[in-house]
């Protein structure tokens, strides 16, 4: 599948691989794929692609699982001018397995390989001039060894290693990778593919960074501000009330109290509530008589008579009267009546 829209000349390539099946929010991902949940004001996608557009790509390759085909298709319904191109990763042998699958689309240009669950805070447009064959953003971390992280001597990265357990420092790999010529990139991972050289029973991609080493690479460190992942309940919920705080959204509404940061469309309906703080809602959603923080409230969703405290709730869900905490995936539906005594 490929969406061509792309206006005026194309000056950065983008790998965005998200086939990851979400498990761990489901039942959230059972009807949607991660990518196109909600933090803040938007899905997590269009924070990461709003973000590419800015450092100059325009030129998109999205790796996707058969369940996640309606991402390219929401991309290309937002994003009119950059070109997208989709490849379905049938079988998810890992991250470096993925972005693999991208090497004959990639001209041996500039190339940004950004991961699809995670929101990066921090400067990035000096990413061309910190020299060397490439670039790794990286976050200093309290347990590293939950992620790829990286050893660095005198401002060069000397050794890549995915989830050790002796971490050789607490410097993680936070999801962004900027090669000058990609060429030797495709050839690493080639190499580790067809030698089946596996960590954790998975192709990585910081083997693949670790053979371009040997190879004579040089790659800088880019410390970034703030890193937010998106791949828990716990921790989608941390994201947004960061991207809340950041863009300082609010709202007045003359029969309900809002308790700023929010998002609220002005095309939901909002009656008799207490809303916030850091509560975003989708479009169309219904919330009546109720008392919301800490949430994200799907699209289309209804919510009547109820209390919830750090929450998610799907698209088309319907919740009444009493729950607190609670994840709710798309079109479901709890009636809570109350007992006669």
């Amino acid at each position: 599948m490929v969406f061509n829209h792309l206006s005026g000349d194309i000056i950065m390539q983008a790998i965005i691989p998200m086939a990851g099946s979400g498990t761990r929010l489901r039942p959230l991902t059972y009807s949607k794929p991660k990518a196109l949940l909600r933090v803040g004001s938007k899905p997590i996608i269009s924070h990461i692609v709003d973000m590419l557009i800015s450092l100059g790509c325009s030129d998109l390759i999205l790796i996707v699982s058969r369940e996640g085909e309606n991402i390219p298709r929401f991309v290309h319904d937002r994003y009119r001018n950059i070109r997208i191109r989709t490849i379905i990763q049938e079988d998810r042998l890992g991250l470096g397995h993925a972005v693999n699958m991208a090497a004959d689309a990639v001209r041996d240009e500039e190339l940004i390989v950004m991961y699809g669950d995670t929101i990066i805070d921090g400067d990035l447009s000096n990413v061309r001039s910190i020299g060397g064959d490439g670039v790794i953003a990286v976050k200093k971390v309290q347990d590293p060894r939950r992620f790829g992280v990286v050893e660095v001597k005198d401002g060069v990265i000397t050794k890549f290693e995915e989830k050790p357990a002796v971490p050789r420092s607490n410097l993680a790999i936070v999801g962004f990778n900027y090669f000058k010529k990609p060429r030797i990139l495709f050839e690493s991972l080639n190499q580790i593919i067809t030698k089946n050289i596996r960590t954790k029973d998975e192709f990585q991609i910081t083997d693949a960074f670790d053979l371009m080493l040997e190879k004579g690479l040089v790659f800088k460190p880019l410390e970034v501000e703030g890193w937010y992942d998106c791949g828990t309940p716990e921790t989608l919920l941390e994201t947004n009330r960061f991207m809340l705080d950041k863009d300082g959204f609010t709202r007045e509404l003359s029969d309900s109290i809002i308790i700023p940061p929010v998002f609220i469309p002005d095309n939901a309906e909002i009656i008799h509530s207490i809303i916030g703080p850091y509560v975003s809602i989708g479009d169309n959603a219904v919330i009546q008589y109720s008392l919301i923080s800490d949430s994200i409230i799907g699209s289309d969703a209804r919510v009547v008579r109820a209390s919830l405290v750090g929450s998610l709730i799907g698209d088309h869900a319907e919740i009444i009267e009493r729950p607190r905490r609670l994840s709710l995936g798309d079109n479901s539906s709890l009636d809570f009546e109350l007992s006669e005594t």
